[in-house]
């Protein structure tokens, strides 16, 4: 072996060292929850169980399940707190991600953006149109980050259709078909906590309109650049009253931009669990058939999409990793402040549209 050769290894074995001893001395990433009545704060457990984040607080201010939850049963009961601003301020996270109603996220980020607490709520980013513009306001007075959470945006494969959007692989798109939901909340056994807000048009904004309406505004608003749509036209249905009385269960929204047309397809009816899309350009299509697989322009030409790398890979990474300024959340990606006004700015308008009957035009 060469002296060359042998200084090369030691300079890889000096280098390893040092990699691996700044991971351990890196600090755990701390956080606190901001309610837990969301059906999806089991990504707040799996993420605790893997040690990738710190849980320093929780707070839910309905007594019922304040020490009732999936966290109450791991974690000491010191770390709960009935009031947001006693838990802000004893434990000084870096940051609150939000599992109560969408209502409530108004509230998290006025408690949290005056002390510089960074924010993630679960999707959408607020019921109406008026909220979330306060919360953006709030956000951006005091300088905090403020994302939204989607399953959606750790699909590989929707970033591979954007990533062959973007190259001009299909020419320009002229029309986006984009189907989401389930069979229900009820029909899957969604928890009475999750459905007591999920089924409210106050608490949740609507129905099926918010709950799955909001996948495809997200999707449709980053594939289209971050441009606003130049109307709204939308059909929310009661297929099944006697289930959801107070709220849709079912909506078809309609964006039309220039030269393109854009269709969400948003149910609590369909037979099986979807959440896939087609992407139509001129000289060619996309399908996203699911979180990996993605069908060409040639029937059955089925491409695997390449893993996601952290930090983009997972909402607590990401979280971490802009908090702490190794990355810059970009206005126009998934999570950002400035999509999510946008898909709000959408649904308010898909619900004025549904009552009057007529498009609505975005300013």
């Amino acid at each position: 072996m060469s002296i060359r050769h042998l200084k090369s290894i030691m300079a890889a074995i000096v280098f390893l060292a040092a990699f691996q001893t700044a991971l351990a001395a890196k600090e755990p990433f701390r956080i606190a929850v901001a309610g837990v009545t969301h059906g999806h704060l089991g990504g707040v457990v799996s993420q605790l169980r893997q040690g990738d984040i710190q849980v320093v607080g929780i707070w839910e201010a309905d007594p019922r399940y304040l020490n009732d939850n999936s966290l109450s049963d791991i974690l000491p009961k010191n770390l709960f707190y009935s009031d947001i601003g006693r838990m802000l301020d004893a434990t000084k996270p870096e940051a609150v991600v939000a599992y109560g109603s969408i209502k409530e996220h108004l509230a998290v980020v006025e408690a949290c953006a005056p002390r510089g607490i960074h924010v993630m709520v679960e999707k959408p980013l607020a019921t109406t149109y008026k909220d979330a513009k306060r919360m953006a306001d709030l956000a951006r007075k005091h300088g905090i980050l403020l994302l939204t959470n989607y399953e959606t945006t750790w699909y590989a494969s929707n970033h591979y259709v954007k990533s062959q959007v973007d190259a001009g692989k299909i020419g320009g798109i002229f029309k986006i078909e984009i189907y989401d939901g389930h069979q229900g909340p009820v029909e899957i056994g969604c928890s009475n906590r999750f459905l007591e807000w999920l089924t409210d048009p106050i608490l949740d904004g609507g129905g099926a309109v918010m709950d799955f309406g909001c996948y495809g505004a997200n999707l449709a608003t980053w594939l289209m650049g971050g441009k606003k749509p130049e109307t709204v036209y939308a059909v929310l249905q009661h297929n099944k009253p006697s289930v959801y009385p107070k709220v849709d269960d079912d909506a078809t929204i309609v964006l039309q931009y220039p030269g393109a047309t854009v269709e969400i397809n948003a149910s609590w009816c369909w037979p099986y669990d979807r959440k896939d899309m087609f992407v139509y350009g001129h000289d060619g299509l996309l399908y996203q058939a699911n979180s990996t697989r993605v069908e060409g322009t040639k029937k059955g030409e089925w491409t695997d999409a390449p893993a996601l790398a952290a930090p983009h890979d997972n909402p607590y990474h990401l979280l971490e990793a802009a908090v702490r300024g190794e990355i810059t959340i970009a206005p126009t990606d998934l999570s950002s402040l400035e999509n999510n006004l946008i898909v709000v700015e959408i649904l308010s308008s898909a619900v004025k549209s549904a009552r009057t009957g007529r498009p609505v035009r975005i300013k």
